[in-house]
């Protein structure tokens, strides 16, 4: 049967995968990187009790609390938690991500008002970046970059270059439909070049179970036919909406999350009207009509 509970992949002696079943909303995976001396962590979980069952999974491996944390974006899936590792671990996150958290809030607060989130207080990046860093956990080389607008303004991707690892943060959904609408079409797939210049042969998701670089590929595909869908749809006149349930989503319709594909139409409309990538979209117009992709059903946070 099919994992339902977090679970620790050991990925190599130094690199962990903390994977949340089954990646749907809210439903993020963590990294953890250590040498047995010292530990960072990449991203949370969107409530404080998973936030501790992470927190109590690291130390159930024997890993040390970790000293930092690297939030790969802003979202609160990735960052509500962050302040159950705090004060005893520096956040790191690109420069962007730090405003756009701060923007946010709680933001998944008032998508889902009925979730129990516990104490989640706002925990921006004390130490943020531009293009890229590195950080060394003892004798464990950790690089930190920015892939330009992608999932959202202010991404991350952590590479682990001797141990051939990557945690891609929200570009990859790994049985996930792909999620653009703070972020860009063109820009993931620009992002999904740096990744493959990465030659990682270890592929954490933001989502869904560990994968490898054939994973770029099938992104890349579904961002290809939605821009096809856009390019269409926008030529003919139609709303996105309109584009969207007039759309054969064939093989991507076993994706999680099917309904996401009328916000990533309404982002690639913004950028075919020349728009900025990444600027800003009507949030509750994106959610009214993922509602109705979803069948008149609010999207569910699973956290």
């Amino acid at each position: 049967m099919p994992a339902t509970d977090p679970y620790f992949v050991r990925l190599t002696p130094q690199a962990h995968a903390y994977v949340q079943p089954d990646g749907g909303w809210c439903l993020n995976n963590a990294g953890v990187v250590s040498d047995g001396g010292q530990t960072l962590l990449v991203d949370t979980a969107a409530t404080e009790r998973r936030a501790l069952l992470l927190r109590e999974a690291v130390a159930a491996h024997g890993l040390p609390l970790p000293g930092t944390l690297v939030n790969t974006h802003h979202h609160g899936d990735h960052t509500y938690g962050n302040g159950v590792f705090a004060p005893g671990a520096s956040v790191v996150a690109h420069e962007v991500c730090r405003d756009e958290q701060l923007a946010a809030g709680h933001q998944l607060h008032l998508v889902w008002p009925e979730t129990e989130f516990g104490e989640v207080p706002v925990v921006a990046p004390a130490v943020t970046y531009r293009d890229r860093m590195t950080v060394h956990v003892g004798e464990v080389e950790v690089r930190i970059l920015h892939p330009g607008v992608a999932h959202t303004r202010g991404d991350s991707v952590i590479h682990m270059p001797a141990q051939g690892v990557v945690f891609t943060g929200d570009i990859v959904f790994q049985g996930g439909t792909p999620f653009l609408a703070n972020g860009s079409l063109a820009g993931s797939l620009r992002a999904l070049d740096v990744l493959r210049s990465l030659d990682a042969e270890v592929v954490v998701p933001g989502h869904g179970p560990v994968t490898d670089p054939s994973a770029y590929d099938a992104t890349e595909r579904y961002l290809r036919y939605v821009d096809e869908l856009a390019r269409a749809g926008h030529a003919k006149g139609l709303t996105p909406l309109e584009t969207a349930q007039g759309a054969d989503l064939g093989d991507f319709a076993e994706l999680r999350e099917s309904e996401r594909l009328v916000a990533n139409i309404h982002r690639a409309y913004a950028e075919l009207d020349g728009e900025p990538e990444g600027c800003e979209l009507d949030v509750a117009a994106v959610f009214t009509d993922m509602v109705a992709m979803n069948g008149g059903r609010h999207v569910a946070c699973h956290a």
